[in-house]
This record gives C-alpha cells, structure tokens and sequence, in this order.
C-alpha cells in the first residue's frame, strides 16, 4: 500500500515503520505524502487506540534526503513546500488523535527525524541513539513541527543551542535534558515500547486521549481557561463507562476493567 513506509494495527496498536533504510530512511517528498495519508488511516480508525512511530535498519531517520532536492536544482524550494505541506499536516493530525503516539528510536534521528520524534507524545531511545537538529550545518532552516515541540519540551534557550550549533545529544542527554522518556539497551526497544503501547491501548481510551488534548491546549491557555477546560473534561469523563468503572474500582480496591469508552 506504501513505498517508504509500513503500516499494521493489531490490537488496538497502529505501527507506522519508516522503511527506506538503503537510505537511512531519510525523507523525501514520497515519504512525507505518505505520512500525510496514514495519518488518515489512524484518525479514521476507531480501533487505534496508541500509535508507535518506529523505523526499519540501523538508523531511525537521517533528516531530509538532500539528494532529491539537489536534483531538483531551481525547483528545489516548491519542492520543498510541497513536502513541508504534507509532512506538518499529517504530524498535526497525529499529534491532534486521541490515541497517544510513541517514538520507537533506534540509532541516529537528525534533522526531520529529529523533528518526527519531537512531533511524538512520549519517546523510548535505545542506548546507542543521538539527537540532532543539523539543519543549520546544510545552511537551511529548521522545519517538521520542531520550532513548535523542542522548545515547548525544553525551553527556547536549549533550542536555540541544538538549531544554531547542531550540537549531537546522545540518549542519556536526550533523556536528561527532558526529550526522550526512557532509555533502554539497544535490544530493548521494541519490547518496551510494544509494552507501553499495549498499555495504554487497554487502558481508558476517552480519558487518555483527552487527557493528552488538555495538557497540550493548558500549555498555551491562560491559568482560568485551562482550569476551566479540566474542569469540563473531567466531569465529562466521570459520565463515561470508564470513568465510573475506574471510580467504582478504586473505591471497591479492585482492578479496573476499561473497554475504551
């Protein structure tokens, strides 16, 4: 169904797998309007109910594929608008699901690849990853939703270091400067991060995805408008089947069983 990337869902879990490892799954317009369209398939699919952005070969995503672009010549930047167009809507999408999304990094995720996990909900790194931004060090500008994530995950100051030096962050970095959520061995990540996503594809799908709607809309609200929307939402959710299951568990010290709504 698609050329630069795979897509399954099994057990409430939506597995996007970039796959042009021959070159370094870097992105090019195909795999950036491919993106654009799965993140159709996850929002029109009521079944998915976590979402796991991982990739195939030694490296998570080496950034643009520049190559395309030098090929292009003078086209270069229609080119250029044509696949931001496509990659931010579709990242936009993802980030605006309910289901909460989760990068799966293995080796080195730079420039857009360091853009899609910061685009992601929560990240799981292997050990041997790094980080870069490494726009600047092709004399381009950064692009992929970052300047709207990175400094929202770790203040301006930090962005401003990893866009206008493309200083490389390994994992422990990452995970220490507030990028990535947990750390684990090299052979670890798949397990851990097919764990997560079961975890929270069982648990309370209404509340999990509003939850998430509300933390991201908190963040730029005013304090009464923010306290206001939890307000809402949370007596919204205590009408919901999960929502009263949760309760009546609690109370009864018993473990809940949510069905998603």
């Amino acid at each position: 169904m698609y050329e630069t990337l795979n897509y399954d869902v099994e057990d409430g879990i939506a597995t996007i797998c970039l796959d042009r490892a021959d070159s370094a799954n870097a992105m090019n317009p195909l795999m950036a309007k491919e993106l654009n369209q799965v993140s159709l398939d996850v929002s029109q699919d009521e079944s998915v109910r976590s979402v796991v952005l991982t990739s195939t070969g030694r490296m998570f995503c080496a950034g643009g594929d520049l190559s395309e672009f030098a090929s292009a010549k003078e086209g270069a930047g229609r080119l250029m608008m044509e696949m931001a167009a496509d990659l931010h809507l579709g990242l936009s999408r993802l980030s605006r699901n309910r289901a909460p999304v989760i990068a799966a990094v293995n080796g080195t995720a730079a420039g857009a690849g360091f853009s899609l996990v910061m685009a992601c909900d929560l990240v799981i790194a292997s050990e041997g990853s790094v980080f870069t931004m490494a726009y600047t060090n092709a004399g381009v500008t950064p692009d992929g939703t970052s300047t709207y994530f990175v400094a929202r995950h770790i203040g301006v100051r930090r962005m401003l270091d990893l866009t206008l030096t493309n200083r490389v962050l390994s994992a422990q970095e990452a995970e220490a400067w507030g990028l990535v959520n947990r750390v684990v061995p090299d052979d670890e990540v798949d397990a851990a991060t097919a764990e997560l996503a079961q975890t929270l594809a069982d648990g309370p799908a209404w509340a999990l995805g509003h939850a998430k709607q509300i933390v991201y809309a908190g963040f730029d609200s005013p304090l009464e408008e923010a306290g206001e929307l939890e307000g809402v939402t949370i007596a919204k959710a205590m009408g919901t089947h999960d929502g009263q299951e949760g309760i009546a568990a609690f109370v009864e010290k018993r473990s809940p069983n949510f069905i998603g709504e």
